[in-house]
């Protein structure tokens, strides 16, 4: 079963020394893209070729141009919309030749009455390829695609006018358990791929309050897996997810944000109290990790990602403006040595609770307590396993729910005091 992952445009060839060689070519390509939607000058349906056209009406699955078509189907992602697609090979002999143009044109339709295709287009150029190549090229492409059911009708054609078509229904519907999810594209809805992790999220319309909620987030922008040397797509997705789905709940009015890396023990880019969390800039800085290297003078260090966290959290508990709730968030961090409890204890009493938001595809791999998770647990605080969609909109919702409890229990018991003594 497959991830839910957006799918980006690719090319890869798969098999033989011919098959590297148009690797390293198509790295470096301009035309290597994701899917752009297709749209006429005046903002209404596109003007399609009429061979394209005539392909689509005919229904029939063609193979001039021999490839296979494997549909995606549509998977709920951690950003709360549906995410299909399609996965393409075709033999790398029938591109050899001196370069040549793939042309993928695609249209989606919902089956709901009165809607309108939508249509797609994707170029890949291709660098010359011997005539004795051997292996397959790989492509893949993707779109999102809110609650429904669809029609997709796909082609691609090369410079010689061959033609590979393929046409396909899909459904994205939610679970009947997962039926109390907010999704993100409205039923119906048909929208290309965010290309961009950390695009700027909506202003949302905050509920009114007379004691609005201040939360604080600290997200260890980390692989899953420890021994990576990179950050994954489908990874920083979903710890970006986190934070939109904080970001878009209406009875939260200040945010503040601490992004690190436990294991550059560095912390990437802090924001203070503010009326929305700076997605963009977040990403400026996530972009600045270089995974696999590690500090000389941290290495002579012994526990030197211990003393990170320790320190890292006792700074922001003793913050001089604690916020109504501090919720980290991110993949495990098994150190050989965890935060001793005495250091957080000497901070003192935290008058606020604590989250825990454990990114962990796969809990049965791994179902022991790391160090970020015995940290919590020290501060008496709530620890959440997000594997899937609904433990991130469950764990939000939750949260939220709690702190808002917290702060008018506070609030009251304050007023009685008052009451009490005269005040």
């Amino acid at each position: 079963m497959r991830s839910a992952r957006q799918y980006g445009s690719r090319l890869t060839p798969r098999g033989g020394a011919a098959a590297v060689l148009f690797a390293a070519a198509v790295v470096g390509a301009p035309g290597v893209g994701g899917q752009s939607l297709l749209r006429s000058a005046q903002g209404g349906p596109p003007s399609i070729i009429g061979t394209d056209s005539a392909v689509f009406e005919a229904r029939e699955a063609r193979t001039d141009l021999p490839c296979l078509v494997e549909p995606v189907k549509p998977l709920l992602g951690f950003d709360l919309r549906f995410h299909a697609g399609y996965e393409i090979r075709v033999p790398l002999k029938e591109l050899a030749g001196y370069e040549n143009l793939l042309t993928i044109v695609f249209r989606v339709t919902s089956e709901k009455e009165g809607e309108s295709p939508v249509y797609f287009q994707q170029r890949i150029h291709v660098p010359s390829i011997e005539a004795d190549a051997k292996g397959d090229a790989f492509l893949q492409g993707s779109f999102d695609l809110g609650e429904g059911r669809y029609r997709i009708d796909w082609l691609m054609r090369d410079r010689l006018e061959r033609v590979c078509s393929q046409y396909w229904d899909a459904e994205a519907k939610l679970p009947e358990k997962d039926s109390q999810l907010t999704l993100t594209l409205a039923a119906g809805r048909i929208e290309a791929s965010e290309k961009e992790s950390f695009a700027e999220e909506p202003p949302v319309e905050r509920a009114e309050a007379e004691s609005p909620v201040d939360v604080k987030v600290m997200v260890n922008f980390a692989p899953q897996n420890a021994l990576s040397a990179a950050l994954r797509p489908v990874d920083t997705a979903a710890l970006v997810s986190i934070l939109r789905q904080f970001q878009r709940e209406p009875r939260i009015h200040r945010f503040s944000v601490v992004a690190f890396n436990l294991q550059q023990q560095k912390v990437l880019y802090r924001q203070q109290s503010g009326g929305n969390i700076d997605i963009p800039a977040i990403g400026k800085a996530v972009e600045s990790l270089q995974l696999g290297t590690v500090d000389m003078a941290a290495l002579q260090q012994k526990h030197s990602e211990t003393e990170f966290l320790s320190n890292l959290i006792r700074t922001e508990l003793a913050d001089e403006n604690p916020p109504d709730a501090l919720v980290f968030a991110g993949p495990k961090a098994m150190l050989e040595r965890n935060v001793p409890a005495e250091e957080l204890e000497a901070v003192g009493p935290i008058e606020y609770p604590v989250f825990y938001m454990n990114y962990n595809l796969n809990p049965q791999n791994n179902p022991w307590r790391d160090s970020i998770g015995n940290a919590v647990r020290i501060l008496k605080g709530i620890e959440y396993t997000i594997s899937r969609p609904k433990d991130l909109w469950n764990a939000v919702t939750e949260i939220v729910s709690k702190v808002v409890q917290s702060k008018t229990g506070k609030k009251s018991a304050t007023a009685r005091l008052a009451v009490q003594t005269g005040l």
